[in-house]
């Protein structure tokens, strides 16, 4: 398959089971190249398992995980290093300035210090904090950190964006800033994004769509789509018909 048409992330068959309780189940998506891809389902669902798989924190024991065709089993290294990642929990070191965390993170990439340079101040620029580029994380709000998280995940330059309910506990101008950048990300630089919520209003009606219930994925295409198949007047509707009848 040319590389242009090769999906950026492909999951087939992924299941995962802690002791005797089965998380995820069979679950096969894909997200496309500079496609939004939202992974929507409640707290529980196994969204957080399903990003632990996917960025190798966990193994995955029954199933097959791919970054643009490259195989987690027989090449990690080169389908991690397409990737990047914003988890669910902030990961930032509170003692260290932003530009340190992220010349910190450039370095685990191999990135020459003179190259990483000009990307961290883009990155920077771009969320609204080059001008606090020396101060320690812990001197910012929550949403600040997060948009240094933003930043960070994007230096080595990847290919994939992952973020794993990004908007947690953030206010809504935050939500919005970092909803809006990300997007703007796809239709900019062709960026792939999978964007894990349990929030609907996320979900734009242009965006792909995978319903993730109990670790098994009960509905998935665009919005639209899923709506449509539900038969539901919206997204409301269709996803708590998902729901209920999963």
């Amino acid at each position: 398959m040319p590389a242009t048409e090769m999906a950026a992330l492909a999951v087939t068959g992924l299941s995962h089971r802690f002791g005797q309780r089965t998380v995820l189940d069979d679950v096969a998506f894909s997200v496309q190249p500079g496609s939004f891809t939202v992974l929507l389902g409640p707290n529980g669902a196994g969204k957080t398992t399903l990003f632990a798989l996917v960025t190798r924190l966990y193994y995955a024991a029954a199933g097959r995980i791919a970054v643009f065709g490259r195989d987690f089993r027989e090449q990690p290294q080169a389908a991690l290093a397409r990737m990047g990642v914003v988890f669910q929990q902030p990961t930032l070191d509170l003692d260290l300035t932003v530009e340190q965390n992220l010349r910190y993170h450039a370095a685990l990439h191999g990135i020459a210090a003179t190259i990483a340079a000009p990307r961290i101040e883009a990155e920077l620029e771009r969320v609204g904090l080059l001008d606090r580029r020396r101060e320690r994380v812990r001197q910012l709000s929550g949403g600040q950190r997060r948009r240094v998280e933003l930043a960070r995940a994007l230096v080595h330059e990847p290919s994939l964006l992952l973020l794993d309910e990004p908007t947690a506990g953030l206010d809504f101008e935050s939500r919005r800033f970092l909803l809006g950048h990300v997007r703007r990300l796809c239709a900019e630089r062709g960026l792939a994004v999978l964007w894990a919520t349990h929030l609907i209003e996320e979900a734009a009606d242009d965006a792909d769509l995978v319903v993730l219930r109990a670790g098994k994925v009960v509905g998935q295409g665009r919005v639209s789509d899923v709506v449509a198949g539900a038969g539901a007047a919206g997204l409301q509707d269709a996803f708590e018909t998902l729901l209920r009848a999963a």
